[in-house]
């Protein structure tokens, strides 16, 4: 039973998903199935360089084009001032946003917008935009992180100076910024050691792997305001983005979100919004624009690519005393890769009493990173979770004992010298300890391999809408896209709180008109925090309610309860009345008071942090290098499950990403710096003939902050399992392999001994 409430009986269930439906008949609306009479065909003119400067913009035969209604540049968008805003984090340069959406003085990468233009057809739009003429001056370009930061790689930005230097630097440098965390005594703890191990590790940049493109729909109204239509996993971050990028107060714009085919981060930024709504303005018509697979690859952010060191020293009975951690992370042509969360998350989830951790932001010629499950610390667990397979070897230790012995609890000082707030890391490595998977015998080239991880979870504003209608049924919305199962999640936690029936309650996702502003959905946020709003929401209904029974009894408010679906006397001496049912109440509503409903706007905090352990077996083909995954077990700390159904197919399908991104899965570019596998043929996913089915443990410690113990289940899941994987694949071949991803060539080298060994 939950500890926080134990009258639940809808909590952990697995109800019919309210999407479900919709989605499996083809009825459901997805960013690009909108339309609107007379919309025009968008497309997008990108450059074929990834670095060169723009000295000129000439569009008048593509606007000559008969069927061409409007062409926009850079010079159709204000100016944004220069400057960082928000949480360290997750800062934001709009001036660096307003360059990534249409090039101004330099096209960055390969794919960069320079121009759009909106015609009568898709075909005439393709034709217009090869009639745009662009004058470039070809520059040098670098795409490697390692040679983004020498003194002679050539510069993005000539006046860009690195900030987060002591004392302050004063050379411009692709590197945008330098961070640096540390708690006690480095040297003191590596002297304490009694095995150190010291390693340098490399993984490619990688797609999200969402199913749709990015597509939008805009229209730019006669009286100045605006309406957008977008696959979006924020629809009223996308709001803010493209009013100040439009140059438009915020209240003049409405976004409507539509469902998403996959986002895990990739679509939280705004790159066609912006671009579709100028074009709407300027040519009085509805615009659609719609990326295509090869233009999401080359113009749409990745997760970074990095280059890291790791030294971490321990003890012989397995101690970890200290970690020593440098962190250099792609940001793409602006500056923003989540290496500060690479900092922080990479030995979080055991604290040893001397750390350091150093993280370089670094831009270089491809696309702007995005966000992707987790962002920054999957590529920083992988470092330190290998090092950690090495120390084990290396002392005779178990790999999971060793992680149960330095397991962090709850109090734990975290490296930024806060406090951890939440435990239930140690009840992922017992419950993977304990599975009978681990204790399975291992065949002819066979390695298993373990590793753990940690995520912040988010919280954050969220806003939500309850109402109960007429016949007391319950609708609810709320501003968070449902990407991973909200609809249903929201829906048991109101039923839940109302005490009636999950096929009563009407879950909807509404526009930035309809309910408060809500954040994006991702950083595990959701369920917790929307859920919190919806809860509260409810909570403000039942008072109302209870309020009404009184009145209908005629006795105080506080003589009334109200438990499972019914107002109820709150004891013998009220008197002797009848439960009211929410159906009662609803239906004479308009006698006691008018409609029933309440509005919450939160910003939520009290999240806890997620855990993961993840164990994975590999064969290794000796003659081709080639890695099969046998058998995956991932556990993870849900704090309690909403929907059993979603909370597995979370942690399914992080472990599923994980193992594409160590087996097969980079961005590959030319020497002219051209990526050369834009699309799925050619950038290699896993798919189901790759994978065994992917077996979950629910652990359940409930966050006590939470109604109902949530804590986030969308990202923790992805963060050991490039890692787990390295760590079998090391163990099949007594090969220690440094680079992601483990491509059947750099395996077979590894094992023909081109490469040192395990330890």
């Amino acid at each position: 039973m939950n500890d926080i409430n134990p009258q639940i009986s809808l909590i952990g269930t697995r109800p019919v998903r309210p999407d479900g439906v919709s989605k499996v008949t083809g009825t459901a609306k997805f960013g690009n199935d909108y339309d609107l009479p007379g919309t025009l065909a968008g497309k997008v003119l990108r450059s074929p360089h990834p670095h060169a400067r723009i000295k000129s913009i000439d569009t008048s035969k593509a606007e000559s084009l008969n069927g061409v209604h409007a062409v926009v540049t850079r010079d159709d968008f204000p100016e944004q001032d220069f400057g960082y805003v928000g949480p360290a984090r997750t800062q934001i340069n709009m001036w660096h946003m307003t360059r990534n959406v249409l090039a101004r003085e330099k096209a960055l990468y390969e794919g960069h917008a320079v121009a759009a233009v909106a015609a009568a057809s898709p075909s005439i739009a393709a034709k217009a935009v090869k009639l745009i003429e662009v004058d470039y001056e070809v520059l040098p370009h670098v795409i490697d992180v390692d040679e983004a930061m020498k003194d002679e790689a050539p510069l993005l930005f000539e006046d860009m100076i690195p900030r987060g230097y002591e004392p302050e630097a004063t050379k411009p440098s692709n590197i945008s910024k330098r961070v640096e965390f540390a708690i006690g005594d480095i040297d003191a703890g590596f002297a304490e050691a009694d095995v150190i191990v010291e390693k340098e590790f490399k993984t490619a940049a990688v797609h999200q792997g969402y199913i749709e493109p990015h597509a939008a729909l805009a229209v730019w109204h006669a009286d100045g305001q605006g309406e957008v239509w977008c696959s979006s996993q924020g629809h009223f971050v996308i709001r803010t983005l493209t009013a100040k990028i439009c140059g438009m107060n915020i209240a003049d714009l409405k976004i409507n979100p539509a469902e998403i085919g996959g986002g895990f981060g990739g679509k939280t930024i705004a790159y066609l919004e912006p671009v579709a709504l100028m074009l709407s303005k300027k040519s009085s018509h509805p615009v659609r624009i719609a990326m295509t697979r090869e233009e999401v690859f080359r113009a749409s952010g990745p997760t970074s690519g990095a280059s890291m060191w790791i030294k971490i020293g321990a003890k012989k009975d397995g101690t970890i005393v200290a970690g020593d951690t440098i962190y250099k992370y792609q940001a793409g042509a602006f500056p923003g890769s989540p290496v500060m969360n690479g900092c922080l998350c990479g030995l979080a989830a055991y604290n040893p009493p001397n750390q350091r951790s150093v993280g370089y932001d670094v831009v270089s010629n491809r696309p702007k990173v995005a966000a992707y499950r987790a962002p920054g610390s999957p590529i920083a667990s992988y470092g330190v979770e290998s090092v950690l397979d090495i120390i084990a070897k290396k002392i005779g230790m178990d790999p999971i004992a060793l992680r149960e012995k330095n397991a962090t609890e709850q109090g734990a000082q975290m490296i930024d010298g806060s406090k951890l707030s939440h435990g239930g890391f140690l009840e992922t490595v017992k419950a993977i300890k304990d599975h009978e998977a681990y204790k399975t015998e291992l065949g002819s080239n066979q390695g298993r391999g373990v590793a753990s991880g940690y995520w912040f979870n988010g919280a954050g504003e969220s806003g939500a809408t309850v109402f109960v209608n007429a016949d007391g049924t319950v609708s609810i919305a709320s501003g968070s896209p449902d990407i991973g199962g909200s609809r249903a999640s929201m829906a048991i936690m109101a039923a839940e709180t109302f005490g009636i029936n999950y096929d009563d309650v009407r879950s909807t996702v509404n526009d930035t008109t309809a309910v408060p502003y809500t954040h994006v959905t991702g950083g595990s946020r959701v369920t917790y925090a929307t859920g919190m709003a919806i809860i509260g929401a409810c909570n403000n209904v039942i008072e109302d309610l209870k309020g009404r029974a009184a009145k209908i009894w005629d006795v105080d408010v506080e003589a009334v309860d109200w438990s499972d679906g019914h107002a109820r006397p709150a004891g013998a001496n009220v008197g002797e009345f009848e439960p009211l049912s929410l159906k009662d109440l609803a239906a004479g509503a308009s006698g006691t008071g008018g409609p029933l409903g309440s509005t919450k706007a939160i910003t939520a905090g009290g999240q806890a942090p997620g855990f993961a352990t993840a164990m994975v077996d590999v064969e290794v083909d000796p003659e081709t290098g080639q890695s099969s995954v046998l058998r995956v077990v991932v556990a993870q700390d849900a704090g309690r499950a909403i929907h059993k159904s979603y909370v597995e197919g979370q942690y399914q399908g992080g472990a599923v990403q994980g193992i594409g991104w160590a087996l097969n899965e980079e961005y590959i570019y030319n020497d002219e710096g051209k990526l050369e596998n834009p699309g799925f043929l050619d950038y290699r996913i896993p798919v189901a003939s790759d994978l065994p089915f992917i077996e979950t443990v629910v652990v359940e410690v409930p966050n006590t902050n939470h109604p109902f113990g949530v804590k986030g289940v969308g990202e923790a899941t992805l963060c050991p399992m490039m890692a787990a994987v390295a760590n079998a694949v090391a163990d099949a071949t007594g090969r220690r392999l440094t680079e992601l991803p483990m491509s059947p060539p750099r395996v077979k080298e590894a094992i023909d001994g081109r490469s040192e060994a395990e330890l």
